[in-house]
């Protein structure tokens, strides 16, 4: 035996290299019966494996330029990370963008901006940025909710994203008086850290479902008096990644305590379904919204990605001749991505949200029930000026997803669908989540939230304005065509947004129904 180890110790060691290479070729030519490449052109051929497996991480660093990417390109995720860092997010020797472009946006300034005196709200706190309507008033909820953010964590379930991501949201929103949105996934204890919550719920019904999978309502009930910092009801008809899919998630992601929260079984796929149980057309629906809010006393709402309009406009003549309804309607564009989803799906069904969003306001303002809904739109809006652009339209807030991840780390990695997310965002390994840090992540989410709105406020100053609900679709411009270079939004949408009814940033401060902590606040 000594002579054996003492013979293979004295082998040098470019001799193990060539005896490993030959043990390969071997298993190339005679045993691999799966990839092609590698068996005619044996140890050459992982090469192009290898390539392909880091081609995505050779695009993003080295050949793509600044403005190239998609989802979200380097200037993009840049400003994201600068601005939740509080760090230098400008930019220097002028934009860098092709300005003549089609869909480039530009916001009208004024000649003379909107002065905030002394004793203005944004004068005292520069990222003071309530919604300037109050959710679930007009349908005479118990408990109306005036969100204390235009921006605000879209829906994202604890099991898609891990326990420190989920916690970091959380805490980060309270620091910013912003709202978390569950995500379908039910709500666990790392959404209970004293932000304000929107309570989310799709055709799995995680949290509120019986031991048969259909909807609950005394669960429902129970969840809501045990966590009175649930603010409102949100309703999952669809998604921008999948509409008319039901969602998965895999059996590798379900933890324990993942399958207590969901009520399912551990160790398998959750299946979603693409259809609801609690109704089955546009009348249960909206009576399914009615007996919500009756129960829990919360404004109800409703999420959807959207393609036909038929069932909305049912949806409106309803309301009208009932004068009930959902309180919000939150409108997620086919752009929207968060929900891992099948190319087919991803890249082709559903509107984009300029469109979608356009299709439904018309129909709700054309029955005259659009100042009576507080309007969310959610698809890659978590920028300033494209913020401007769907207030302008007719938004109220703006729910962000991918944008908040970024500012906790997110690296666009784009394998959240894998369980081998890098930054311990999209991943249940605790070796990988490890990387969070907690108070510092929640930091940033906050700081993110607070540089947007300042520079919200400072881009509807320029305006003229003193709240973004203010816009009119006179204000931003679009470039068309080369006939006509730039139309304004109401000139290329074909729609005038209905004014807000507003009448002040302290009347908002002074709102009973304010979220966040700024009540505590005024008081102390």
């Amino acid at each position: 035996m000594e002579n054996i180890l003492n013979f293979l110790g004295s082998i040098s060691w470019w001799i193990w290299i060539i005896i490993a290479l030959f043990l390969v070729a071997i298993r190339d030519i005679f045993f691999n019966k799966k990839h092609t490449i590698s068996h005619n052109f044996p140890i050459v051929g992982h090469l192009r494996y290898l390539l392909e497996s880091i081609g995505p991480e050779i695009r993003q660093y080295f050949v793509a330029n600044n403005r190239e990417e998609l989802p979200f390109n380097r200037i993009e995720r840049g400003w994201v990370y600068a601005s939740s860092k509080n760090e230098n997010n400008y930019e220097g020797f002028g934009t860098d963008r092709d300005i003549y472009l089609h869909q480039h946006l530009f916001v009208k300034n004024c000649m003379i901006p909107f002065k905030a005196d002394k004793e203005h709200p944004n004068a005292k706190d520069k990222s003071f940025l309530p919604c300037a309507k109050v959710m679930g008033l007009h349908n005479k909820r118990r408990k109306p909710y005036r969100p204390g953010s235009v921006i605000n964590v879209s829906a994202m379930s604890f099991g898609s994203l891990s326990a420190r991501a989920v916690e970091s949201l959380n805490i980060g929103v309270q620091k910013a008086n912003a709202y978390h949105n569950t995500g379908e996934g039910g709500l666990s204890p790392y959404h209970s850290n004293g932000g304000d919550v929107v309570f989310h719920f799709g055709t799995g019904y995680f949290g509120v479902r019986d031991k048969d999978g259909n909807f609950s309502m005394k669960k429902m009930k129970e969840l809501i008096e045990k966590n009175p910092f649930i603010r409102a009801i949100e309703i999952k008809l669809s998604q921008g990644a999948k509409p008319g899919k039901g969602g998965v998630l895999p059996g590798a992601k379900i933890t324990p305590e993942i399958a207590k929260i969901r009520g399912v079984e551990q160790g398998k796929d959750v299946l979603s379904p693409s259809t609801h149980t609690a109704f089955s057309d546009v009348p249960e629906l909206l009576q399914f919204i009615e007996d919500i809010a009756e129960e829990t006393g919360l404004p109800v709402g409703i999420k959807a990605a959207i393609g036909k309009t038929e069932q909305w406009e049912l949806l409106a003549q309803l309301m009208v001749e009932s004068g009930k309804g959902p309180d919000f309607i939150t409108i997620d564009g086919g752009e929207g991505g968060t929900g891992a989803a099948p190319p087919s799906f991803a890249d082709h069904v559903s509107l984009p949200w300029v469109y979608g969003f356009t299709a439904i306001y018309k129909i709700f303002q054309k029955h005259k029930l659009d100042e009576r809904i507080v309007f969310i739109g959610s698809g890659k809006l978590g920028f300033p000026a494209k913020a401007a652009m769907a207030f302008a339209m007719g938004v109220d807030c703006i729910n962000v997803a991918r944008e908040a991840m970024l500012s906790i780390g997110c690296i666009q990695a784009q394998i959240c669908h894998t369980n081998k997310c890098p930054s311990g965002v999209a991943t249940q390994s605790k070796w990988l989540q490890k990387g969070i840090d907690i108070p510092l992540k929640s930091d940033r989410l906050a700081q993110y939230f607070k540089t947007f709105r300042k520079e919200f406020i400072e881009i509807t100053h320029a305006s003229g304005y003193e709240h973004p609900c203010q816009f009119t679709m006179q204000d931003v411009d679009l470039n068309v065509d080369d006939g006509e270079l730039t139309k304004t939004l109401e000139e290329s949408f074909r729609y005038t947004k209905t004014p807000v009814a507003y009448t002040c940033a302290q009347d908002l401060k002074e709102c009973t129904y304010l979220g966040g902590h700024y009540q505590k606040l005024i008081h102390e």
